[in-house]
């Protein structure tokens, strides 16, 4: 009896942050989840030759390219993974999906909303796949948090408080780069979209917006030591009135010094609330107003086999995942939706929603009212 699986054969762009993340993440899937396909690492492309080969050979790809069509037109591949810089996710996307390639980009999906229209009309003119990367939604957690909501544990939702902050731009006189560039998208396309994301999974569509899109440090050094000014912004806050009625804020922050990982938010209902925080990942936080007045109290729901998939990587409760692992369950999701086994799980129309989000909020700080999305 032959139990071998088809070849699902990858080709990854960029080597970088994500592109490591993508690649762990793929390791990981093959090994953890009973998929349908093999998984197999085939080509790498980044910026040039010698990073390309470098990161082939540490990744344990078996080609390497600098230029990212030599992916594309290869025929071997049957999945593109994109983690290059946001202005190329276009250009690459499209011409995988013209060549019959599933896609999985990294968010945010475009720099503007005219891209991201354009990326899911490619989308719905092929039968392939497509994922954004959005893994912060594949953490148990945040199901458990959506099954607690569905129940009606938290009663009558009334409010939302999210935030997504980290420090990496918090110094003045860290150097420009090409994230500054309105093509990056600013703050609020590059972390505020992860929050958005969160505040629509748990508690549906966003139906009005009003924005305050800051920009506090208004100059930095380009490489060759020229002040270049910034035109994006740096901080941005939102409130945000929920289809369902509810109403709450976010914030996005890359000036937030001490903030290695701050994925955080609240909610808050007639019956009790919940709050979590990413830098404590395996966590989730649980009021309930009908305990006791005398036990009354948050109590701490903990990570385990029954959050699942927490129990394909570990039999033991409160053992923790990782950020890696929740890249791993994006990807198992995925791969999944490839075979048709489920709906894809967050495709180019859930990032274009994202984006016109983004887009809908820019536009309310710029014209300082509410806008409806």
């Amino acid at each position: 009896m032959n139990f071998s699986k088809p070849n699902l054969n990858i080709g990854v762009i960029g080597s970088g942050f994500m592109g490591k993340t993508h690649v762990y993440g793929f390791a990981i899937a093959d090994r953890v989840f009973d998929l349908p396909y093999k998984l197999n690492l085939i080509s790498i492309a980044d910026v040039n030759s010698k990073v390309a080969n470098s990161a082939a050979k540490k990744l344990g790809f078996q080609k390497s390219t600098a230029n990212w069509m030599n992916l594309i037109n290869d025929k071997q591949l049957d999945l593109i993974s994109i983690t290059a810089p946001n202005s190329l996710h276009k250009d690459i996307a499209i011409s995988a999906l013209k060549a019959n390639k599933h896609v999985y980009c990294e968010k945010p999906l475009a720099p503007t909303l005219n891209e991201t229209q354009e990326m899911v009309e490619a989308s719905k003119r092929t039968n392939k796949k497509t994922q954004v990367g959005f893994n912060y939604l594949s953490n148990p957690m945040f199901s458990t948090a959506k099954e607690i909501i569905s129940s009606g544990d938290l009663g009558e939702i009334t409010s939302f408080r999210g935030i997504h902050a980290e420090d990496y731009m918090s110094d003045p006189k860290s150097p420009y780069t090409w994230r500054h560039e309105p093509v990056g998208g600013g703050v609020l396309a590059d972390l505020g979209s992860h929050i958005l994301a969160t505040a629509e999974y748990l508690l549906g569509p966003i139906k009005q917006v009003m924005g305050d899109c800051t920009t506090v440090i208004k100059k930095r050094k380009t490489s060759d030591n020229k002040s270049k000014k910034i035109k994006i912004d740096d901080i941005s806050r939102c409130f945000i009135r929920f289809k369902s009625g509810a109403s709450g804020s976010i914030e996005a922050n890359w000036l937030a010094t001490g903030c290695k990982m701050k994925h955080d938010f609240e909610i808050y209902g007639t019956k009790g609330s919940i709050k979590f925080s990413q830098e404590r990942l395996n966590e989730l936080y649980f009021f309930s107003a009908n305990d006791k007045k005398n036990v009354q109290g948050f109590r701490k729901i903990e990570a385990g086999p029954a959050n699942k998939p927490y129990d394909r990587f570990c039999v033991a409760p409160g053992h923790q995942l990782g950020f890696n692992e929740l890249k791993a369950i994006e990807i198992s999701n995925f791969v999944k939706s490839i075979n048709n086994e489920i709906p894809e799980p967050f495709n180019f129309s859930s990032g274009h929603r994202i984006q016109k989000l983004v887009d809908t909020i820019h536009r309310s700080s710029r014209q300082k009212s509410w806008l409806r999305v």
